[in-house]
């Protein structure tokens, strides 16, 4: 009997430290998207390039989606069953909004630019900041999905899944970058910038059906 008592309590301290460092990789994605964001949106506006300036907004928007994630964790950690704090459901819609401003903001850029002709100045900003995003991304989901999987939480994996697009968007910005600064092939910036409005598009879309439903998570079953 004690000893089934002594597991019962190594099992919730075990537990207890997965969500503790799911918290921890919330708040470095937080960080980490925060800083890439005004990196890009930086030299996206200084080197007049509409892919990296896209990717950075939406590191921006991804920072106010990860905002939503710490505040969900925190509130599983403290009661599993509880209904999504309305932190999780604003910023979710705030998330959503913003994907959708992007996409009119890059669609607006890229008309202009065709029809101006404009061209970067540079794109090896972008070739070094995706690089980096990509190493960094690639961390983040390894350790999400570890954590997720152990506590058999559906929004934790979800979250990992979310930073796997983020991924996505970084080899965009990677390919779009390295063959304008490496080959100068014309136009390639304006393709990168259509596969951010399309990842835009996606990510928009999935933060406004989160926000309507509520996501479930069964590691309150065994957190009990």
């Amino acid at each position: 009997m004690n000893n089934l008592i002594l597991k019962e309590i190594m099992i919730d301290e075990s537990q207890k430290q997965l969500f503790k460092n799911a918290l921890i990789l919330s708040m470095a994605t937080i960080l980490i998207s925060l800083l890439e964001g005004i990196a890009s949106v930086y030299f996206g506006y200084k080197d007049e390039t509409l892919t990296l300036f896209g990717f950075g907004i939406d590191s921006l928007i991804e920072m106010v989606s990860g905002l939503g994630v710490y505040f969900m964790i925190k509130r599983i950690i403290s009661s599993p069953t509880n209904e999504r704090s309305k932190y999780e459901i604003t910023s979710l819609k705030i998330t959503g909004f913003g994907f959708y401003i992007l996409i009119a903001g890059l669609t607006v850029g890229i008309i202009v630019n065709l029809y101006n002709g404009y061209q970067p100045k540079t794109t090896f900003a972008g070739v070094i900041i995706s690089l980096i995003s990509i190493v960094l991304m690639l961390i983040l989901i390894k350790r999400k999905l570890f954590v997720g999987n152990k506590l058999k939480c559906a929004p934790i994996i979800s979250d990992a899944n979310c930073t796997r697009v983020c991924v996505y968007m970084s080899v965009i910005v990677l390919i779009a970058s390295s063959l304008y600064e490496f080959f100068g092939i014309k136009y390639v910036d304006i393709l990168g910038a259509l596969g951010i409005i399309y990842f835009s598009f996606k990510e928009g879309r999935e933060a406004f059906e989160k926000a309507k439903g509520i996501e479930t998570c069964n590691c309150d079953e065994d957190h009990k």
